[in-house]
C-alpha cells in the first residue's frame, strides 16, 4: 500500500512495539522520563484491554483540548493523563477511514475504493464493492483469534447484509470478528432518537436485525432504555457487554463507533441549550479565538499561518457548458486543461457571516449551538466509559484512543443553492422552537450546519470532509498509554487510521499475519491476483501496512512513522505526501480546485495550512509526486473517474 514497506521491516517494528509495550509496563526513572508518567508494573502480567473511541464528522479544533470553546472536560481529563498528536489522518469520508481502520490497509484493496457502490462507470470493479470484502483482514478477528472479547457498538458502514440476506452476508460486524455488537448498519441515523419501524434492516445486533422503538426493544413501548438516544445508548451497550465477560480476566478489544456529531443535529436536553447565544458573534470570531487558542496550546506554532478561508460567493459560479452531457471531458487528476480537457461542474453558495440577514444569523448560530451541544453530550459519555474502566478495576491496564473519522462535514445546505430559504425558515417559530429535538419519527429534520461552521470547525486547515485537503483528513488524536498518570508531550509526526490497526496488535502482542499467499495467475492476463496478499484462516488477504505507534508514544524510537511516499485517492481527489513529509501533491476538481486542472503543490514544513500553492516554482518536484502518486494508484488498484466530484 502507501508506505511501500517490505514485510519483515514490518514485522520488525512489530517485534519492537511489542517489547517496548512490556517496557512501559515495567520501567522505573527512565530517562525520557515516560517512567515517571507510567504505573502498576503489574501490566505486564495481563495484556492490555484496548478502547478506541471514534467520534463521526467531528472537526479537528472542535473539542477544547485542540482549541475549541466546546466544553469537554473528560476529553481534556484524558489528554492530562495521556498526550496529543497533531498530525493524524484519516480517509477522506467515513466509510473509507472505517474499511482501513478495521483491515489496516489501503481502502481500494478491501472494497472501499469509494464510500459504497459508485454510482460511476468503476460500478463492479474489484475494490469498489461498497462494503469490506473478502480479500480484507479485521483486526477484531485477529484479536479475538489472539485470546481478546471483542466488542462494538455503533456505526459499522462497511457492510449491511446478513447471513442469508439477498446480498450475501458476511457482511456485519459479527462476520468480522466482533463478539457482541450493536450497530447501524448505514452511514447515518435518519433520527438520533431512532423510532425505526417494524422490520427494518438498518441496526442489527449480534447479527440480527433490530428495531430501536419497537415495542420491548430500547427506545420502544416497554423496552429498556424508554429514550434511545444514539451517544448514550451505544455507551451503555458497550458497558454491558464489557459487564458480560468481566469475570473470566480476558482482556477486551472495545470499540466505541459514535454517530455524534454527524447530521441531523439533535441532543436532548440539557445539551441542547447549554450553549444558546454562544455563536451569535459569527464564524470570523469562533475560528479566531480558536486558532489563538491552538497556538497558546501548542497545538499550532506561533508563527503558523491558517487557511485564509473560502472566498465569499453569494451565487453559484456556473458549470461549463459540456457539463452533464455525452459530450463533456472533465478535467481530473490524470486529464488536464493542457490535454483538451475543460469540463466541470457548478459551484456552491457560501455566504460570509456578515451577508447574512439577521434571521439567517439567527439560524446559523442556532445551528452550531445544537452542534456543540452534541459534542458536550458525546464527551459526557467518553467519561462514563473511562469512569466505569475505573469503578470496575480495569482503568490502569487500558490503552485508550480517541479521534474523528474525518474532517468536519461540510455538506452545503440545499446542496450548494443558496440557502436563504431554508434558514429563515428555520429562524422562525415553531420549527426554530423545535431544531434539535425528536420530532418523534423515524425521520427527523435533516439539520446540517452547512459550509461555514465546517470551516470553523476544520481549523485551521482548509476546506472539510471529502477533500484531500489537511481540513478533510486530519483529525484529533488523542491516546492514554495503560498506567498513565501525567501529559506526555505533544507528538507530531505524520500519522495515518491504518497505524492504529497496527498499533493494536502490538498493544495486545499479536503478530499480523505474515505467511505469503501463494502465487495465482490469471489465465488471460498472466497477472499473479495473490501478489502482495498473506495466508490468514484459508484466505488469502492484503496484509495491514500501517505502522504501530507505540515505539513513538513509548519514547523508544523518534522521528517519522512513515518515511516512504504516502497517498491516497477518493472520488478523483487525491494527494502524494513525499517521503520526508515535507511536500504536499493535492488535486481538487474545479471549481473547487484550479480551473486549469493542475496539480497544487504546498510546502508542509511551512504551509500545512495550504495557502500558497508552489507547483510552478518546484516543477521537478511537483511532477515527481504525481508520477509517485500514479504508481500508488496502480499499485492498489485505484481508478480515477471520469467525472471527479465529491460525494456531495
Amino acid at each position: 500500500m502507501k508506505n511501500f514497506r517490505s514485510q519483515s521491516i514490518r514485522l520488525g517494528v512489530f517485534a519492537a512495539a511489542a517489547a517496548s509495550l512490556v517496557m512501559l509496563a515495567s520501567c522505573g526513572d527512565s530517562d525520557s522520563g515516560i517512567g515517571k508518567s507510567v504505573s502498576n508494573a503489574s501490566n505486564v502480567q495481563k495484556r492490555p484491554n484496548i478502547l478506541y473511541i471514534m467520534a463521526d464528522d467531528l472537526g479537528y479544533s472542535d473539542i477544547h483540548a485542540f482549541g475549541g470553546e466546546i466544553n469537554t472536560p473528560n476529553l481534556d481529563a484524558l489528554v492530562g493523563s495521556g498526550r496529543i498528536l497533531t498530525n493524524h489522518h484519516t480517509g477522506t469520508v467515513c466509510a473509507i477511514t472505517r474499511s482501513m481502520l478495521i483491515s489496516g490497509t489501503d481502502h481500494h484493496l478491501v472494497g472501499e475504493g469509494t464510500m459504497g457502490v459508485p454510482t460511476d462507470e468503476r460500478k463492479g470493479l474489484p475494490g469498489y464493492e461498497g462494503y469490506l470484502n473478502d480479500r480484507a483482514l479485521s483486526v477484531a478477528q485477529l484479536l479475538k483469534d489472539g485470546g481478546y472479547h471483542t466488542y462494538m457498538a455503533g456505526k459499522w458502514h462497511i457492510g449491511s447484509g446478513i447471513p442469508g440476506s439477498p446480498s450475501g452476508g458476511g457482511q456485519t460486524p459479527d462476520q468480522w470478528g466482533f463478539e457482541h455488537s450493536y450497530a447501524l448498519l448505514g452511514g447515518a441515523a435518519t433520527n438520533h432518537f431512532a423510532h425505526e419501524p417494524a422490520g427494518s434492516k438498518n441496526y442489527t445486533e449480534d447479527g440480527k436485525y433490530v428495531q430501536p422503538g419497537q415495542p420491548g426493544q430500547p427506545g420502544g413501548s416497554g423496552g429498556s432504555p424508554a429514550i434511545f438516544y444514539s451517544t448514550d445508548f451505544y455507551t451503555q451497550r458497550l458497558i454491558s457487554y464489557i459487564d458480560s465477560n468481566k469475570a473470566d480476566g480476558k482482556p477486551f478489544f472495545a470499540y466505541a463507533a459514535f454517530t455524534s456529531p454527524h447530521w441531523p443535529l439533535q441532543v436532548p436536553e440539557p445539551y441542547l441549550h447549554n450553549y444558546s447565544g454562544k455563536y451569535d458573534q459569527g464564524y470570523d470570531a469562533i475560528r479566531n479565538a480558536r486558532i489563538a487558542r491552538q497556538k497558546t496550546l501548542g497545538i499550532i506554532p506561533a508563527d503558523f499561518t491558517p487557511f485564509a478561508g473560502v472566498p465569499e460567493k453569494l451565487a453559484q459560479s456556473p458549470a461549463t457548458v459540456n457539463n452533464g452531457t455525452a459530450n463533456a471531458k472533465y478535467i481530473s487528476a490524470v486529464h488536464s486543461a493542457a490535454q483538451g480537457y475543460s469540463d466541470y461542474g457548478p459551484g456552491v453558495v457560501d455566504k460570509a457571516w456578515d451577508s447574512l440577514s439577521p434571521a439567517e444569523k439567527k439560524a446559523q448560530a442556532r445551528y452550531m449551538e445544537i452542534y456543540a451541544g452534541m459534542v458536550e453530550n458525546l464527551d459526557h459519555n467518553i467519561g462514563l466509559l473511562v469512569q466505569h474502566l475505573k469503578d470496575i478495576g480495569a482503568y490502569d491496564n487500558t490503552f485508550i484512543m480517541f479521534q474523528s473519522d474525518n474532517g468536519a462535514e461540510g455538506w452545503p445546505i440545499d446542496s450548494g443553492a443558496d440557502p436563504t430559504a431554508t434558514d429563515t425558515a428555520n429562524a422562525a417559530n415553531p420549527v426554530y422552537a423545535a431544531l434539535g429535538s425528536d420530532n418523534g419519527l423515524q425521520n427527523a429534520q435533516r439539520l446540517q450546519y452547512g459550509l461555514r461552521w465546517a470551516e470553523v470547525s476544520a481549523t485551521p486547515f482548509r476546506l472539510t470532509k471529502g477533500y484531500a485537503t489537511e481540513g478533510g483528513v486530519s483529525t484529533p488524536l488523542v491516546v492514554h498509554l495503560p498506567g498513565q498518570t501525567t501529559q506526555l508531550p505533544t507528538l507530531r509526526p505524520f500519522t495515518h487510521v491504518t497505524d492504529n490497526t497496527a498499533t493494536f496488535l502490538a498493544v495486545a502482542q499479536i503478530a499480523a499475519p505474515a505467511t505469503p499467499a501463494p502465487p495465482l495467475f490469471n489465465s488471460l492476463t498472466g497477472a499473479d491476483q495473490n501478489k502482495g496478499k498473506v495466508v490468514y484462516n484459508n484466505r488469502y488477504v492484503y496484509p495491514i501496512t500501517g505502522q504501530s505507534l507505540l515505539p513513538l508514544l513509548n519514547g523508544t524510537a523518534t522521528g517519522l512513522v512513515h518515511a516512504t511516499p504516502f497517498g491516497d485517492e477518493a472520488y478523483g481527489r487525491g494527494y502524494l505526501r513525499s517521503s520526508d513529509g515535507q511536500w504536499k501533491a493535492l488535486w481538487t476538481e474545479p471549481p473547487n480546485g484550479p480551473l486549469d486542472g493542475h496539480w497544487e503543490l504546498f510546502n508542509l514544513a511551512t504551509d500545512r495550512g495550504e495557502n500558497n500553492d508552489v507547483s510552478t516554482q518546484n516543477p521537478s518536484i511537483i511532477s515527481s509526486l504525481v508520477q509517485q502518486w500514479n504508481s500508488y494508484m496502480s499499485g492498489v488498484g485505484g481508478v480515477e473517474p471520469l467525472r471527479p466530484r465529491g460525494y456531495y
